[in-house]
């Protein structure tokens, strides 16, 4: 990855407040709270919110994310929770985690860069077991146009690191959707997720 990348969210990670809150996503807090407890891994965990609240709820938590400060404050944060997170530094390999690893993985605004966004996703799934859940949200092609009116509600700029229905479909073929559907919310996550914007929301179930 990039150095620049790594440099941006060192950067944002590296002020004391937590910059996306240090609250779970409301997505996923609902989609987790229906699940029995097992191991799920977190894909661009940033400073833990997520990871640290399925620790909370009993979850065995893998993570990993390219920044050392985000890492440093989701490991602070665990702690403050009084629970145990496995995270780790650096960019998604195909050795990492062993095949079949995870009963569920979480992509909350996981926004790789759009060269390897989908590459991700085919590697990721190499991780989950069969019958294994994804649940996902993250910004649509559509918030483009939501951040030109507020730069506040945050999200990338570039039009192909955000996602189109039809790339969740391509990428995820093996899935079975129980949901899966491009709405418009109001996020009040921190510092940078604020205003009304433009998602895709699923949660699909591997063949």
């Amino acid at each position: 990855m990039k150095d620049a990348w790594t440099d941006r969210w060192n950067e944002r990670y590296s002020n004391a407040a937590y910059a996306y809150g240090e609250l779970p996503n409301d997505y996923l807090n609902e989609q987790l709270k229906k699940l029995a407890a097992g191991k799920i891994l977190f894909p661009a965990d940033g400073e833990g919110r997520n990871g640290v609240f399925a620790a909370k709820l009993g979850w065995d938590v893998s993570a990993f994310d390219i920044s050392v400060e985000g890492r440093r404050k989701a490991l602070q944060l665990a702690d403050k929770n009084c629970v145990r997170i496995n995270y780790r530094l650096g960019e998604l390999e195909p050795s990492q985690y062993a095949q079949g690893e995870f009963d569920v993985i979480a992509l909350i605004y996981a926004h790789f860069p759009a060269v390897v966004k989908s590459a991700y996703h085919k590697m990721l799934d190499k991780f989950l077991r069969k019958e294994g859940l994804i649940i996902f949200e993250a910004f649509s092609k559509k918030h483009i146009d939501y951040i030109a009116r507020n730069e506040k509600v945050g999200g990338p700029r570039d039009i192909e690191s955000l996602f189109s229905i039809d790339e969740i479909l391509f990428d995820f073929a093996n899935y079975n959707f129980i949901e899966l559907t491009e709405t418009e919310i109001e996020l009040n996550e921190g510092t940078y997720h604020n205003g009304v914007g433009s998602v895709i929301r699923f949660v699909a179930q591997k063949q």
